[in-house]
């Protein structure tokens, strides 16, 4: 019966998907004789969060996933990545597949606010894999096992690497997506005031917010 090994080799940007899509080369080994006519694999990505030291900065930009750092040794915690599935094709030994990973630039998804809260370094990454594999017997006959839970593979993703391919396809750029209401009252301001983009409209409110800030934090430089 196969008994299927996993290795995280590397991972690259795709530059020309539709969106941000991270490749996982993922080198497949059998550690049995039996020829592997094919694998339909399921990998969970998981982001294991306690498996790295964070700088003071990467603590304040992570407060709002893990909340404030006296209580990390309760709140910080691994975290769903996504799930993504592939083919493994047919190969005796080992052979080497693509996982493909579609990412995403938007704050209100956990794993974005991660990886952009990281200045450098790695994020630690546990893949998990399950699914089938068919194979075939001594006399020839094709069977099919499942792949056992415990198959997981362990891979520290350059935070480098994360940040290059979101600067390829969102060049000094960022995602903010609002509550429609929210919008609304946004667009009504814009519009109003005769502003011509989004980050003009923005910066006509900063000063406001920097000086709503300033006089809570010092009522009385303020007053």
């Amino acid at each position: 019966m196969p008994d299927l090994r996993f290795h995280v080799e590397e991972s690259n940007a795709l530059p020309y998907a539709v969106s941000p899509t991270l490749a996982f080369k993922v080198r497949v080994t059998n550690a049995t004789i039996e020829p592997i006519h094919s694998v339909m694999l399921r990998c969970q990505i998981m982001i294991a969060a306690t498996a790295r030291r964070y700088s003071e900065g990467e603590r304040a930009r992570l407060l709002e996933l893990f909340g404030e750092p006296e209580r990390w040794n309760e709140t910080l915690r691994s975290m769903l990545w996504t799930n993504t599935n592939t083919v493994v094709p047919a190969f005796n030994g080992s052979t080497v597949v693509d996982l493909i990973v579609p990412c995403t630039f938007d704050f209100n998804v956990a794993a974005t606010k991660f990886f952009a809260g990281l200045e450098g370094g790695t994020a630690p990454l546990s893949l998990l894999f399950s699914g089938t594999v068919f194979y075939a017997r001594e006399d020839g006959s094709l069977q099919a096992t499942q792949i056992p839970w415990e198959k997981e593979a362990s891979y520290r993703l350059p935070i480098s690497a994360w940040k290059q391919m979101m600067n390829i396809y969102y060049p000094n750029s960022a995602w903010l997506t609002l509550r429609r209401d929210v919008f609304d009252r946004l667009n009504s301001y814009k519009i109003r005031n005769g502003l011509p983009t989004w980050e003009q409209t923005i910066e006509r409110l900063l000063p406001t917010l920097d000086s709503e800030v300033d006089e809570r934090n010092n009522p009385e430089a303020v007053h």
